[in-house]
C-alpha cells in the first residue's frame, strides 16, 4: 500500500493541501519533521504564501501534519517545524 493512500483518499482535503504534504514529506527527516518557511514552500512550489498557510491550516486541521512554532536563541520567529503523521 503507497505511503500516500490515506492522503490520497481523502476527498475533503483541497489538492493544495495534498501538494504540500507531499513537499513537506519529501523534506522531513527521519524523525519526520520539516521545517521549511512558508516563503520557500511557496517559491518552490509556485504558490502564493498566503495559499500555503491555507494549506498548512488544511492539513493541521485534518489531523495530517502537527504544526509547532520555533524561534531562535534570542526569541525571534524561526520557521515552523511540521510534524508529519
Amino acid at each position: 500500500m503507497s505511503y500516500f493512500r490515506k492522503l490520497y483518499d481523502y476527498d475533503q482535503l483541497p489538492s493544495r493541501a495534498k501538494a504540500v504534504y507531499i513537499y513537506l514529506y519529501d523534506r522531513c527527516d527521519k524523525e519526520k519533521k520539516a521545517w521549511p518557511s512558508i516563503k520557500r514552500i511557496a517559491t518552490d512550489m509556485s504558490l502564493s504564501p498566503n495559499t500555503v498557510r491555507r494549506a498548512i491550516k488544511d492539513l493541521e486541521s485534518s489531523g495530517f501534519i502537527r504544526k509547532e512554532y520555533a524561534h531562535r536563541k534570542n526569541g525571534s520567529a524561526t520557521s515552523n517545524r511540521y510534524y508529519l503523521k
